[in-house]
């Protein structure tokens, strides 16, 4: 699809960032290779919740079938060429999804700045997978055209050694600036304790947002929190299993955003944690519907 084409299209939302194939070894059970990535999980989930979404990313002209779920359902997807296509490996090696081991195998490279056309987008989400795709000049250059930005820290703080391909947690320099520069940002309960020092998410939340961010969104395994207008909400999950747990914290931010986007941050945050527990209880992106998600939010996350 050319990445000109629609334009002139006003989304809700818009993703960018790498598609990837994911070999997911789960700590029981078999190993299973399927598309995935923060775009493919979040998007999916965005436009099952009733929002109009487009998609930026970067991939083999090859492997442009595994975009078909996202188009199938209303998905605007926009590819900029790349020699080959990401491919991550996801390692449980104990019992608690918490705990991974990564690596990235191959890598479709940065995006530039030149590369992203004009879009009208009530904001656009950067979800990358690896530090293989965001540059800080990317971002300035974003925010510079007047996007209302939000960034998954995954991004910055899964950092590829080039020689060995293993994803390392490292902390990043750049954390206050992104934080000024930032919406919103979404963190997990690992990335929010090399960034912040602390895994107490209030804490880790407080800190983003004395760096300059005004709405933090932090996730684990039990549930995900929020912070804003200097006010903390913390919503459980409700999944009676963890099997679709790869992308859980992709899910439950764009969940989040698509619903912030109409509703307060105490309504988001608890549809999100309903459409995500759904998520987890199958492999692979969210395919309920908005109906699945009112009853569970009804159900299990009412206010």
């Amino acid at each position: 699809m050319s990445l000109v084409r629609n334009m002139n299209s006003n989304y809700d939302i818009t993703f960018i960032g790498h598609m990837c194939f994911d070999e997911i070894i789960p700590f029981e059970g078999p190993i299973r290779v399927a598309p995935g990535s923060a775009v493919l999980c979040g998007a999916m989930a965005a436009a099952r919740a009733g929002k109009k979404v487009a998609v930026f990313t970067k991939m083999a002209r090859m492997d442009e079938n595994i975009l078909k779920p996202m188009r199938d359902i209303g998905i605007d997807v926009f590819v900029i060429p790349a020699v080959e296509t990401t491919y991550s490996k996801v390692v449980h090696p104990v019992a608690d999804d918490d705990v991974r081991e990564l690596s990235l195998v191959r890598s479709a490279g940065f995006f530039t700045i030149d590369e992203i056309p004009p879009i009208g987008a009530r904001c656009l989400h950067l979800a990358g997978i690896s530090d293989q795709e965001f540059s800080i000049d990317l971002i300035i250059g974003l925010k510079r055209k007047g996007f209302n930005l939000s960034v998954d820290m995954q991004s910055f703080v899964r950092q590829v050694n080039i020689d060995t391909r293993e994803v390392i947690f490292k902390d990043t320099p750049y954390k206050r600036d992104i934080a000024r520069i930032m919406n919103k940002i979404k963190l997990d309960i690992v990335e929010a304790a090399i960034l912040t020092g602390t895994d107490d998410l209030e804490k880790s939340a407080i800190m983003f947002e004395e760096w300059g961010c005004p709405e933090v969104v932090i996730t684990k395994s039990e549930g995900v929190l929020a912070r804003a207008n200097n006010r903390t909400y913390y919503e459980k999950f409700s999944n009676t299993s963890s099997i679709g747990r790869t992308g859980r914290g992709d899910t439950t931010f764009a969940a989040y955003l698509s619903y912030r986007l109409d509703h307060d941050v105490e309504e988001s945050i608890k549809f999100a944690a309903a459409l995500v527990s759904i998520k987890m209880e199958t492999p692979g992106p969210f395919c309920g519907t908005l109906e699945d998600i009112l009853a569970r939010l009804k159900e299990k996350h009412s206010i």
